[in-house]
């Protein structure tokens, strides 16, 4: 009776030290990623950022500046670079809210997506109907990709830097 006794709880003690080893590598590794998060971000990728959007919007606009098109048209294209603008920043700081464990209602946070896809697809159809030379259809793209990148850069390294 006591060797089925000791030898339960031997094990019992078993499984409580890979328990206990389990939660201290746990604590190391979460320890480990609250440092890594905790960084701030650097000058270089601050600059860099701001370099993306201001290249992407200034190129983007420039063009749009120097085009050849109907006033309509080139509203069209600066509306859709506004609306494209503000649904990333709209939809990075909805992603990283939830991230972060603030509430963010599951209407808004479709509504972000949408918005930035939609964006991408007026600006697709517009281009894919322009009367531009294929070469102009992709510096518009192009630039409007790099603005875009760059609002969600530029957002996140503001956003990091409240919050450090």
């Amino acid at each position: 009776m006591f060797k089925s006794l000791d030898s339960k709880l031997s094990k019992l003690l078993n499984f409580m030290n890979f328990l206990t080893f389990l939660l201290l590598y746990q604590n190391r590794f979460v320890n480990q990623i609250l440092r890594i998060m905790a960084q701030k971000t650097t000058p270089a990728f601050i600059a860099a950022s701001w370099i993306a959007l201001g290249a992407g919007m200034i190129g983007y606009l420039v063009g749009l500046w120097r085009a050849e098109m109907l006033l309509n048209e080139k509203g069209y294209y600066f509306t859709v670079l506004m609306f494209g603008l503000f649904a990333v920043v709209s939809l990075q700081k909805a992603v990283r809210d939830r991230t972060e464990g603030i509430q963010v209602t599951d209407i808004y946070y479709g509504l972000c997506w949408f918005s930035t896809i939609l964006s991408i697809v007026l600006l697709t159809v517009g281009l894919w109907n322009a009367t531009l030379l294929p070469s102009e259809k992709g510096f518009y793209a192009f630039a409007f990709l790099l603005a875009l990148f760059g609002a969600i850069t530029v957002q996140k390294n503001t956003r990091d830097n409240l919050s450090s």
